[in-house]
């Protein structure tokens, strides 16, 4: 028995795996393609993509015409060289990979090298990042593991690798150009034939080739390594704007009394493309007239207060009495949604105040911050003589507030330094929303009974982390209720910063009765996006609808209270892009209705709908997911493929529009241009 096992021990000691190739390229062709497809498999396994289907099979073609390329040049290079390149590209990729999947669990967006101005923000909260991946994201670094395993096995020689011949590299050249021709081809066939397109999709594959400005459906289509390849290419060169020849339908109805003809001259003298696109987009845009909520709270003072990182955890007439007074006082729209974006704070305060869709994959407000919004909520109110001003009790480290909200009109912005706040700079202890109301409440004070006001701020006590904090434990005794014995950690902590910011409601409520003010002024709140600090597991421990559907995390409330209103519950779905004209309509501001991709709530024809950063959209017959091109349905009602075309155009062009307008300032042009 000891002589079976010396022999089979000595077997192994001496074991040998000798493999042949052709030559060294068809070798770190193979080799390359083999791990950098597993992995993308892997990714999508991951991800809960499904890896049966066209796009499978289009990310491997796309994977072998870069390999081919790398296969070549590494053609030229002695073995150890290879090796060393080839790590380096699996290591990077697997990263890569690793970090996209993380991204999109964390911040429910994938990341683009277009929002690395942001990285310090993510930098902030990296133990919170890394502590929220699901233990099975870690099989993507199974690939890279395999190859360190490998290379080893060859170092020890217990892996032998020869090569049948040496052929020479311009056959090489030779062979790497006809493959590269075939699959090249083979690959533009995927993604411009029809037979290979989703009819459903809200953008077209060689649209997202040319630019992948929505990453989501990008990497679904394309895999990780061609979209992040994809990405760097625009981040470098740049995006060529689309142009479309212009062929105008003005159908605006005539009933309606609009006076176009200077709208109408331009289209027909201006030169760019681009521009008369636009043109031609928001002079058919529709208009909405006067309805019987025009006018209702003309003359009075606004606040409009977006809170920070607020869900509907904050409907709590228990924990938070100030908030709930005013939901159950005022106008309460249940189905509001903050879909998230790249720069979710940034980007979505700068949609509610313009009424236009962000850049999904850029930080919007900061990369356009010299754009100037003649149609933005502050000059729409500087228009009708009031006095505006904007507030956040944080610093410019994230988002240039000071220019984006002074370029958009308001008069005055106040950061926490002008506010004399308190706060850490490495964000673990923010300010005070309840010091930060205090302080509004002495600036509001030094308006006179005759001086109309507009004022926006921006919280920000609620934001993650939700580790131990001070405002975070504040008020942990709450919870020392058995009803709340299942709650996670986290949640309370995060529920006890929303403490801080419903105390903040309620000094600014006091402060305003007490200036008389209280009677005669409206307040606007939404929330910016919900806490995405905290997993869907911790939150449906609060929400149990979270997770039972996509991106019904991202309800969040939203409230337009006034002390003289009849309350009321509305069931429309909407979002932070319809606050703008919702707003403008009320107070029977002068605006015209088509600037905007949003839309008035209350006029007579809005249909319900919120479009979500990647093109999915939800109204209260049917949720479509724009990354797979499912619809569920909520009724008996269901669309045919034609209804569900067209919707999903106005949503694409809804998303393109705003788009195109912010990347060329189009409404400071338009403005220019009309009055001259």
């Amino acid at each position: 028995m000891k002589k079976k096992k010396d022999k089979f021990m000595k077997k192994i000691k001496n074991f040998k795996l000798n493999l042949k190739f052709k030559n060294k390229f068809y070798y770190d062709f193979t080799f390359l393609t083999l791990i950098i497809f597993i992995i993308e498999m892997i990714f999508k396994m991951v991800s809960n993509q499904n890896i049966f289907d066209v796009s499978s099979m289009r990310i491997l073609m796309g994977l072998i015409c870069i390999n081919l390329v790398i296969s070549y040049i590494e053609s030229f290079l002695k073995d150890k060289y290879t090796k060393v390149i080839n790590l380096i590209i699996i290591i990077v990729l697997t990263i890569y990979s690793l970090l996209q999947v993380g991204f999109n669990n964390f911040l429910g967006v994938y990341i683009s090298f277009n929002v690395s101005s942001q990285a310090g923000a993510v930098a902030s909260y990296i133990f919170e990042f890394i502590k929220s991946f699901y233990w099975y994201y870690y099989f993507l670094l199974f690939p890279l593991i395999l190859v360190i395993v490998y290379y080893i096995l060859r170092k020890k020689e217990i892996i032998n690798l020869k090569f049948e011949d040496n052929l020479y590299k311009s056959k090489n050249l030779f062979t790497s150009l006809i493959l590269i021709l075939i699959f090249t081809f083979l690959y533009d066939v995927s993604i411009s034939v029809e037979a290979f397109q989703n009819k459903l999709q809200t953008i077209t594959n060689k649209e997202l080739f040319n630019n992948p400005s929505n990453p989501s459906i990008a990497i679904k289509q394309f895999g990780t390594t061609m979209y992040m390849l994809l990405d760097i290419k625009n981040v470098i060169l740049g995006v060529e704007p689309e142009t479309i020849e212009v062929t105008t339908h003005y159908n605006q109805d005539p009933s309606l009394k609009i006076d176009d003809s200077k709208w109408l001259s331009l289209i027909e003298t201006e030169e760019n493309g681009v521009l008369n696109n636009l043109n031609d987009y928001f002079i058919n845009n529709k208009y909405t007239g006067e309805n019987s909520y025009t006018g209702l709270f003309e003359d009075k003072n606004l606040i409009v207060i977006m809170m920070e990182s607020t869900n509907d955890i904050f409907i709590n007439e228990e924990l938070y009495p100030n908030f709930y007074k005013l939901l159950s006082t005022g106008y309460y729209f249940e189905n509001n949604y903050s879909p998230r974006n790249s720069c979710a704070t940034g980007n979505n305060e700068l949609s509610g105040m313009i009424g236009l869709y962000s850049i999904y994959n850029k930080c919007t407000a900061n990369a356009y911050k010299d754009n100037l919004y003649p149609e933005s909520i502050f000059n729409l109110f500087n228009n009708k003589g009031y006095k505006t001003m904007s507030m956040h009790d944080y610093t410019e480290r994230y988002y240039a507030r000071r220019e984006i909200h002074t370029n958009m009109g308001s008069m005055h912005y106040f950061d926490v330094d002008d506010l004399g706040l308190t706060y850490n700079t490495w964000t673990e202890e923010w300010a005070s929303d309840e010091d930060f109301m205090k302080q509004v409440v002495k600036i509001l004070n030094n308006y006179g009974p005759n001086d109309k006001f507009m004022t926006w701020l921006t919280t920000v006590t609620p934001h993650q982390p939700y580790g131990k904090s001070e405002f975070g434990d504040k008020y942990l005794e709450l919870f020392d209720d058995p009803k709340y014995d299942n709650y996670n950690i986290k949640l309370k902590r995060y529920m006890s910063k929303l403490k801080i910011e419903d105390d903040g409601l309620g000094v600014l409520l006091k402060g305003l009765e007490k200036q008389g003010k209280l009677d005669d002024t409206v307040i606007v709140l939404y929330g910016d996006h919900y806490p995405y600090g905290l997993s869907n597991n911790i939150l449906k421990e609060a929400l149990p609808y979270v997770g039972s559907e996509k991106y019904e995390n991202e309800r969040v409330p939203f409230v337009i209270w006034s002390n003289d209103l009849e309350p009321r519950t509305f069931e429309q779905y909407t979002s932070y892009v319809n606050v703008v004209p919702t707003i403008a309509n009320l107070f029977n501001l002068n605006y015209d209705s088509r600037y905007y991709t949003g839309s008035d709530l209350f006029s007579n024809d809005y249909e319900g709908l919120v479009i979500f950063a990647d093109g999915s959209w939800k109204n209260k017959y049917a949720f479509y997911d724009a990354s797979n091109s499912n619809i569920t349905y909520y009724t008996y009602k269901e669309y045919t493929v034609d209804d569900l075309i067209k919707i999903n155009k106005i949503v694409e062009d809804k998303i393109k529009y705003s788009n195109l307008a912010i990347q060329h300032d189009y409404f400071n042009y338009l403005y220019k241009a009309l009055k001259n």
